[in-house]
């Protein structure tokens, strides 16, 4: 698959298989997050793959009760470490969340491309995450992906022309 078909067919996923995902397709899809680019390549992130089934349900209600993202047997939570990212020069601002959000969209890709699915989740209490997982002051969760086959199928089917903006409204030339 082209990543512009896996583009077409990338969908939120609320509904898992229990399936386990193969080792070397796990590896595959992951691969994906450590090669994303970010800034100068400074690379400020951690993933940590939550696979434990109690674990997982206990990640689910951190996320304000988004139950479906234990059904997948793979969660996968994107942390950014913003003192080892690049900062413009004289500014506070800091590429590590941008960088993060870069890898994880590169995952949902190549997910969609081994025909698992994904969904973004950016609504969790980040406090209670960070006690679970035990990640540190100086890391930021980002973002969280259940990972894992849907249940139906026909989800990672290329999205409708309708579902998106026209171009006309999206772009303009040179100016705004």
């Amino acid at each position: 698959m082209d990543v512009m078909e896996a583009i077409r067919r990338r969908r939120s996923v609320r509904e898992y298989r229990s399936d386990p995902i193969p080792a070397d397709v796990l590896e595959r899809v992951t691969e994906a997050l450590r090669l994303a680019p970010s800034a100068c390549n400074y690379q400020p992130w951690r993933f940590v793959l939550v696979t434990e089934p109690k674990l997982r349900a206990e990640v689910a209600a951190a996320c304000h009760e988004q139950l479906f993202v234990a059904e997948a047997p793979v969660v996968v939570v994107g942390c950014a470490l913003p003192e080892t990212a690049y900062k413009r020069m004289g500014e506070r601002w800091n590429s590590a969340d941008v960088d993060v959000a870069v890898a994880i969209d590169h995952l949902t890709l190549a997910a969609v491309a081994e025909g698992l699915g994904t969904c973004w989740i950016g609504s969790y209490d980040e406090g209670a995450l960070r006690r679970l997982l035990g990640v540190p002051e100086e890391a930021k969760i980002v973002a969280l992906t259940p990972l894992g086959y849907p249940r139906h199928p026909s989800l990672l089917q290329a999205v409708k022309p309708g579902d998106r903006k026209p171009r006309s409204e999206v772009f303009s030339s040179d100016h705004w």
